[in-house]
């Protein structure tokens, strides 16, 4: 999962995004206890507005495979999950290199009714997904920012066409914009954003949600 770092300056003002949330439905028992305890351990989590737009992205595209680099204790998954469960069909494979976390993503998502839905393996993200054959509808990536680069390459050929590549935190908490910010985490937020624009079998559009989402069509 990301790095846990406090925003620089917001992205969004703090009283739009809690007026836009102010209208989702009530979260249920799970997916508030994954959110209370995010906050509580300052662990990063995409948070609602992003995961509504995950769960959307995969209704639109009537993804099936789905595979997350990065997922924590499986909030995100939590969205696309759901999403799954209505289309009624296809899995989400959950990767991170922790196995507490893990543990506690096999726990929320089987409380949430998941199960069927997700597949868990621990280890280094890129390495597993390296290692996998088939193609899949959607590759999210929130791994550490300094691995963003070349993820442009490795996620393009392991999409079907009509595929979507989506990237967390591409505005990193308004740090691409600070010119003396020459960080592995900054830069590698910057190099992988050109890579991705500059790649003519994606067509690109960054979402200035919460963090900053890009979502990038595999052509």
């Amino acid at each position: 999962m990301s790095q846990s770092h406090g925003p620089d300056h917001l992205i969004t003002n703090p009283d739009i995004e809690e007026y836009i949330e102010s209208f989702f439905p009530p979260a249920d028992d799970v997916r508030r206890e994954m959110e209370e305890y995010a906050r509580v351990n300052g662990f990063p989590i995409v948070g609602p507005s992003v995961g509504r737009l995950l769960y959307q992205l995969t209704l639109v595209s009537g993804a099936e495979e789905i595979i997350e680099l990065g997922s924590g204790f499986g909030y995100s998954a939590y969205w696309f999950g759901k999403a799954l469960s209505a289309l009624g069909r296809g899995r989400v494979i959950l990767t991170d290199a922790s196995r507490d976390n893990a543990e506690m993503a096999r726990d929320f998502l089987s409380r949430a009714g998941l199960t069927d839905r997700v597949e868990i393996r621990v280890g280094d993200a890129l390495k597993i997904f390296g290692g996998e054959e088939g193609l899949f509808d959607i590759v999210f990536n929130d791994v550490d920012k300094e691995w963003y680069p070349p993820l442009v390459g490795k996620a393009y050929p392991k999409l079907r066409k009509g595929g979507l590549f989506i990237t967390d935190n591409v505005l990193w908490h308004g740090r691409v914009l600070s010119p003396e910010d020459d960080s592995p985490t900054t830069g590698g937020v910057r190099e992988f954003t050109k890579l991705l624009f500059a790649e003519p079998g994606f067509y690109t559009t960054i979402l200035p949600v919460r963090d900053g989402v890009a979502v990038s069509l595999k052509l």
